[in-house]
């Protein structure tokens, strides 16, 4: 993505990566760089949505402090068990939960990650009991569900379709509402439980404040790249979709998920000091 809008802008685009805080200290460094275009972010939708409600103090307003220029991508999560379980769809084990309220565990990469969330909006979706068990990483959820010391855990495409692809993971179904173009074979959870849907993004955005003739010459020549093939492509092989949108599409979806991401977080008093 830097590479190629780079060179459709005529400047090299120098790829920053700020870790830490869960995003927020690479979100914080974006929001306060000039409003001159030159300085983008490019982040993850759970970083930016869900770490509003996650943390008790958050240095930036998701809102207030960027402008929306377009979605990039979505990568799929899904949801996997251990093929020992018995469970074969979204319905087996919602039955399975029911038959053993409190029984059953789910792996996440930890408190407030983005799988310990969908996990706990599979529990109020479904009327179901199930219990986190967070890990360090989702590397390691995955490994021990993998070994068995864990039936259930949700992850990213790229993370987990190698254990699929071998037999050491069953996938039940993606965690959107409808089913992905990337494996269209595996079923949506929306369509066994309407009304989940929880779509992973990342997205470009600038300062507020950026003079809006700038704001559109990165929209065009940012959709132009997330239509290009080779993109696409390059993108697909990393387990992601292009997605480009309107800064007016992708304004609502960020506060759409902010709403969504607020009651989840609070209803499974997840919290980050």
């Amino acid at each position: 993505m830097a590479q190629r809008l780079g060179a459709v802008l005529g400047h090299p685009i120098v790829v920053d990566n700020r870790p830490g805080a869960g995003g927020n200290i690479g979100i914080q460094v974006a929001a306060k760089a000039p409003r001159d275009g030159y300085t983008l972010l490019l982040t993850v939708g759970s970083s930016f949505t869900i770490n509003p409600s996650l943390y008790r103090k958050i240095p930036f307003d998701p809102v207030k402090d960027f402008e929306p220029i377009t979605l990039v991508a979505t990568a799929p999560y899904v949801l996997v068990t251990n093929p020992a379980i018995q469970a074969r769809s979204v319905h087996d084990l919602i039955g399975l939960a029911r038959s053993k309220p409190g029984k059953l565990d789910y792996a996440s990469a930890g408190n407030g990650t983005l799988n310990h969330l969908l996990g706990e909006m599979l529990k109020a979706k479904a009327g179901i009991d199930i219990t986190h068990v967070p890990y360090k990483s989702a590397a390691a959820a995955a490994t021990d569900v993998v070994a068995g010391q864990v039936p259930i855990t949700f992850g990213s495409l790229p993370g987990v379709m190698p254990f699929v692809k071998t037999g050491q993971l069953r996938v039940l179904g993606v965690a959107t509402e409808k089913r992905s173009r990337l494996i269209p074979e595996v079923p949506a959870i929306g369509e066994a439980i309407p009304g989940y849907s929880a779509v992973s993004w990342y997205g470009l955005l600038a300062p507020a404040g950026t003079p809006k003739e700038i704001l559109a010459q990165l929209h065009a020549e940012a959709t132009k790249v997330l239509n290009s093939k080779d993109v696409q492509d390059k993108l697909a092989a990393q387990g992601a979709e292009a997605a480009s949108n309107t800064p007016e599409q992708f304004r609502v979806l960020i506060k759409d998920d902010l709403v969504k991401w607020a009651k989840v977080v609070k209803d499974s008093g997840a919290q980050v000091d």
